[in-house]
């Protein structure tokens, strides 16, 4: 099969002229030079003993830098991007083409090579990228695009090579010859120059004086060139000072730098980002398919997520599983410092599975980072986690999914000629391959796996017409292969042993070049293999069209960026004939994720934003420019702009965008009931105006994060003596006492327990979504959903009991009675954690409704209470515009409020001249109640003039009838009354539903 290629694809076209653009009113012109002397070495050459003079051949540049900054301005315009306001080609001139994977990126810069050299007679080219992949893949790029572009140029004349350092005379026949010369290099072969003669033996062999070359450094014979240098993926390739300088050291006419990702933005002439590819439907559709695990939370779950030494003390960041006030699992991220015990309430709600993980040790190494506990064994680095599910069985269920999904899309793709190929990703080579001691190789534990898969789905009659005629018992065999790089050492035996593969070394060529140079086989339906296995350091350089799986199998968490990982199956698909078959109802790639498809979408949303610098829901002052204003019947202009940027503050003045242009909901709303004012010049081009900003608006509901910010101590309040009066009447603790009838209690719970409690095994839920990208950001929408038990018992089972007496404050011998007589202990050893959470749910909620009027609080002692210095570790955000209001006589400079009744008191506190000081008071002061610790809204003090000064603390709640309240509310309210009232006169609980109501209180 040979891969076809639409030379008349509008935007290659558009990509490739913008680049020719920039050397309008170029002569064709070139420049001469003398070669040095070749002298031969060589016995039996046809030169040997007489020497060589050669005339080189170079390009030359005869445009002045106004005229070249006034086309890329021009070019930049047609195409809607931030004009470039200075130019100085003193630094070289560097230009910038954005386009997104599976596009074409690499055909788009090999064709603009043939065009440069007919419109302006260019020749010397050198394309430098940044791994063995890359170089691999377009060194197959130019083998398969040779023909094409021949017919297309009139069989121009061209050589290709990829740089050896062994065969120097490729570089002097580049130099020399009249032809289009293109060289490939990675940057590693030319990055280590030097300064000091003493030094030369340490730099890489083109920048050295070499004997054949009488003398000269390679590196001289290119600079000569003046040549036009294209940098493949400059993100990887020129973002260090030495890699800058060894670019530089080329003498380059100019350095165009293609890539889906860049860092630095030098004079941006085209850009067809991820969202114009997918809205154009230029890639393919993304579907994600993310498996969960639920109800799964029988061990200790910590993973670490970060490190951090820029400020005393060290820190880490971790997830773990946090018991709620309502006692169902969340997993959740937590900071924390050396001696930090997770089994504090404040990590994990207390719960027992992390008795014995005190942080003992953060290590914070770049590459090296890890966490140790003082009495476990354990060693947790970047990235990994412990206490998850089987990752083994987690593994079976993705390779099972993906084998699904890749025989679903062959029963609908294979009547059309199309090919259907599934990537598995792995980061040890041993799990899918490794050899024995005579060298022989043997199936690690995902080849095993996906035999055992592949034979269980192949069996399924929906499939049986995929296989008609074939032993489906060897059915297997062939279809599933690995690709990986070989290492240069041998075992015991002499044998060539697979390696795990960074990527970047020499070593890896024989993986890459074997996947590269079977590109087309694999297309084909001669071949069986299907299922591709690779190392993840396959994550860039290497796509082949219909990839229409990836799933990540990873030992750890996967370090493929989510669009390095999809890029792989980004590009449309071709048919046995070569051709690129067009829609997504053909063009979906299914995407595997180890997380759920909301992660996988806001991870993907968040990598866009950052590496293509796209701003989903922001307005842009150029936005409008390139909108077509036409002249007459046959030519037109462009908006321009100062048109653009007048438009953009219209927009802002009327509430549409802030100040950075972020669009406000009342610009949505216009645009979707159509009364979209605009000033009366752009009436005439209301229907793009209209359009453009659709794009923009979106649907995203993020939060802006320059609103956000810490609340600080307000030290006028929190150091007066006012405030330490009120704190020192609310401060002490106290102990309950509930008296009730136990027996009767037992047997409700029991009865409840029996009926009620609902206690599966763990599952797997496996969840998948079709994504969308727009200007709005990245949604997604359900498609699918299936469970899978997950059978394993692996976990040692809780002290039930005791869970349950800490939980509920019963003794052990009534807990005891409640699940022996409830009779559902074997569903505890099915799911601990599950059984715990609703068994505690049930008794808690029937001791709410035993709880009686006779509720006693005892202050335990002077030494018992909240120290005021808590407020000072006492860390706060909030959002300005969202959930924050400044404060005078507050604690605190802001208040951050929690329902908007909270606003309404904080407003009303700063106005009421009565109000002395209040406080919001924090999540740590708590009441202890047989149903958990109860926090009070506000601690205020009063003072009128000529009466006593009073002291409040005050819950709001949007009603004063308990009866339209939850049980639980009034349950805690009623415990609060009780709790101050064993502190004294001198404070008054009351709850309240308005500031006029609670005004009448004390008035």
């Amino acid at each position: 099969m040979n891969i076809q290629f639409d030379a008349n694809l509008d935007y290659q076209r558009d990509a490739i002229e913008s680049v020719t653009g920039v050397f309008a009113g170029q002569e064709i012109c070139q420049t001469n030079f003398t070669v040095a002397p070749l002298q031969s070495w060589e016995e039996g050459s046809l030169f040997h003993g007489t020497q060589e003079d050669t005339l080189g051949i170079g390009n030359r540049l005869r445009l002045l830098d106004e005229d070249i900054h006034a086309n890329i301005r021009k070019i930049q315009l047609k195409n809607g991007l931030a004009p470039s306001e200075n130019f100085d080609s003193k630094g070289g001139i560097n230009l910038t083409v954005e386009m997104e994977t599976g596009t074409g990126k690499t055909y788009v810069y090999l064709r603009t090579v043939f065009e440069m050299n007919r419109l302006y007679g260019f020749t010397k080219f050198i394309i430098v990228v940044p791994s063995i992949a890359i170089k691999e893949g377009v060194q197959k790029s130019l083998e398969i695009t040779a023909t094409h572009f021949k017919e297309l140029y009139e069989n121009v004349a061209f050589d290709y090579f990829t740089y050896d350092s062994s065969k120097l005379s490729d570089v002097r026949n580049f130099a020399t010859s009249p032809d289009i010369q293109i060289m490939v290099i990675n940057i590693d072969a030319f990055r280590k120059s030097f300064t000091d003669p003493e030094q030369e033996n340490k730099a890489n062999i083109i920048h050295r004086a070499h004997d054949r070359m009488t003398g000269a450094r390679p590196i001289e014979f290119i600079q000569q060139t003046n040549p036009i240098v294209i940098i493949d993926e400059p993100q990887s390739v020129d973002t260090t000072p030495k890699s800058k300088e060894a670019i530089a050291s080329l003498n380059p006419m100019c350095t165009l730098r293609y890539s889906a990702t860049h860092v630095e933005k030098h004079h941006m002439l085209y850009k067809l980002d991820s969202v114009d590819a997918y809205e154009q439907k230029l890639v393919k559709q993304i579907e994600v398919a993310g498996i969960e695990v639920k109800d799964g939370h029988n061990k200790a779950y910590i993973k670490l997520l970060s490190v951090n030494n820029k400020k005393s003390p060290i820190s880490a960041k971790i997830e773990i599983d946090t018991r709620l006030k309502n006692g169902s699992i969340k997993r959740k991220e937590v900071t924390v410092t050396s001696g930090a015990d997770l089994l504090d309430v404040k990590y994990s709600g207390g719960r027992d599975v992390y008795d014995g993980y005190i942080i003992e040790d953060i290590y914070c190494e770049q590459g090296n980072e890890y966490i140790s506990f003082t009495s476990k064994p354990d060693i947790l680095k970047l990235g990994q986690a412990l206490g998850e599910v089987d990752p083994d069985e987690f593994k079976r269920l993705q390779i099972r999914k993906t084998i699904e999904e890749h025989l679903d899309k062959e029963m609908r793709l294979r009547p059309l000629g199309i090919k259907v190929l599934s990537l598995f990703f792995i980061d040890k080579v041993a799990n899918y391959r490794w050899y024995d001691e005579d060298g022989n190789p043997q199936k690690g534990k995902f080849a095993l796996m996906f035999e055992d898969e592949y034979d269980r789905a192949i069996r399924k009659p929906k499939y049986s017409q995929l296989f008609e005629g074939a032993d489906l018992d060897t059915a297997a065999d062939g279809v599933h292969n690995g690709y990986f790089s070989v290492d240069k050492k041998k075992d015991s035996s002499g044998n060539e042993m697979v390696k795990d593969s960074s990527g970047k070394t020499a070593a890896d060529e024989s993986a890459y070049n074997l996947i590269m140079k079977d590109k087309e086989k694999l297309l084909s339906f001669d071949s069986k293999l299907k299922f591709i296995f690779s190392h993840s350091a396959l994550k860039e350089g290497w796509d082949n069209p219909n990839v229409f799986q990836i799933c990540t199998l990873n030992e750890t968490s996967s370090v493929i960026k989510k669009r390095q990982e999809i890029g792989r199956g980004l590009r449309i698909c071709v048919n046995q004939s070569g051709e690129r078959v067009h829609g997504f109802a053909v063009n979906t790639l299914t995407v595997m994720a180890n997380e759920s498809y909301e992660q996988f979408a806001e991870q993907l949303q968040k990598e866009i934003e950052n590496e293509e610098g796209i701003k989903f829901g922001v307005v842009e002052k150029h936005l409008f420019a390139n909108i077509v204003v036409p002249v007459d019947d046959h030519n037109h202009e462009y908006l321009g702009t100062e048109a653009s940027k007048q438009l953009w503050e219209h927009l802002q003045s009327e509430g549409h965008i802030d100040s950075k242009g972020k669009v406000q909901d009342s610009l949505k709303v216009s645009l979707k009931n159509g009364t979209l004012a605009l000033p009366e010049a752009f009436q005439l081009h209301a229907a793009q105006i209209v359009s453009v900003l659709k794009k923009v608006s979106g649907n995203l509901n993020i939060k802006n994060r320059d609103d956000k910010a810490k609340v600080s101590l307000n030290k006028a309040v929190y150091l007066s003596p006012e405030f330490q009066a009120l704190w020192d009447r609310i401060k002490y603790k106290t102990t309950f006492r509930v008296d009730f009838d136990t027996n009767a209690l037992i047997e409700k719970c029991a009865e409840e327990i029996k009926i009620n409690l609902q206690v599966g095994k763990a599952r797997f839920t496996y969840r998948k979504a079709k994504t969308e990208i727009d200007q709005g950001g990245v949604h997604t929408e359900q498609v699918q959903e299936t469970t899978s038990v997950y059978e394993s018992r692996a976990f040692d089972l809780p002290d039930l009991v005791t869970y349950l007496q800490n939980e509920t404050n019963l003794t052990r011998r009534s807990i005891v009675a409640i699940i022996n007589k409830s009779g559902r202990l074997e569903s505890f050893k099915n799911n601990p954690q599950k059984f715990i959470e609703q068994a505690a749910n049930i008794i808690k909620s029937q001791m709410r409704l035993f709880i009686v009027d006779g509720i006693k609080y005892h202050k335990i002692g002077d030494d018992q209470f909240y120290a005021q210095e808590l407020f000072q570790q006492n860390e706060l955000f909030g959002y300005l515009k969202d959930n924050m209001v400044k404060a005078e006589k507050s604690v605190f400079d802001h208040v951050v409020y929690d329902s908007d009744i909270e606003l309404e008191f904080a407003s009303a506190f700063e106005r009421n001249e009565d109000i002395k000081l209040y406080a919001k008071l924090p999540g740590w002061f708590k009441i202890d109640t047989p149903l958990g610790g109860y926090n009070p809204d506000w601690a205020v003090l009063i003072e009128q003039d000529g009466k006593e000064k009073l002291y409040f603390v005050v819950e709001t709640k949007s009603t004063l009838f308990s009866i339209e309240r939850r049980p639980e509310e009034n349950a805690k309210i009623k415990c609060g009354y009780a709790h101050f009232e064993a502190l004294g006169d001198d404070v008054n609980f009351t709850v309240s539903n308005s500031i006029d109501e609670f005004s009448g209180r004390y008035s």
